[in-house]
């Protein structure tokens, strides 16, 4: 892989995230390995040029990047149970995949609710909501035995 690979990558998720059309007070920071393309000058040079940071994980220590490693041996798990005769096929079960994983997928490191809540801010009202109608049921199921128990 290139660093021209990487920024055009990273120009992708920008432009996804809206990042490169607002003023964005935090920008995002690049987390890699320590693979060629991303100890190159011309990727320091194209990152400074975003104002962006980047940090590098240990030599031989790929838990650094524990998170991203995980969801490739999710994606990898999930496309090896099919055979793909077109590629057509093969970039279509990427796609959904990451379609489900972002959007429809609870995930328990977040509390139960997919990374599209939380990107967009909706985890906090859906937690709120849950605690409401978990409070609801509970008076219900006490309403209901104290009914039933005399």
């Amino acid at each position: 892989m290139r660093a021209e690979d990487v920024t055009d990558t990273l120009d992708l998720a920008l432009k996804a995230s809206g990042c490169d059309q607002v003023h964005v007070v935090h920008k995002p920071r690049l987390l890699s390995d320590n693979g060629s393309s991303y100890v190159s000058g011309d990727l320091a040079e194209w990152l400074q040029g975003k104002g962006m940071k980047h940090s590098r994980g240990a030599p031989y220590h790929p838990q650094t990047q524990g998170k991203i490693e995980r969801w490739h041996q999710t994606l990898k798990n999930r496309i090896l149970l099919e055979n793909y005769f077109l590629p057509g096929d093969l970039e279509a079960q990427i796609e959904a995949f990451v379609d489900h994983y972002n959007h429809q997928r609870f995930h328990e490191s977040l509390n139960n609710v997919t990374p599209s809540d939380v990107y967009f801010g909706r985890d906090k009202a859906i937690l709120q909501q849950r605690e409401r109608i978990k409070r609801k049921t509970l008076e219900a199921r006490r309403l209901h035995h104290s009914l039933h128990a005399t």
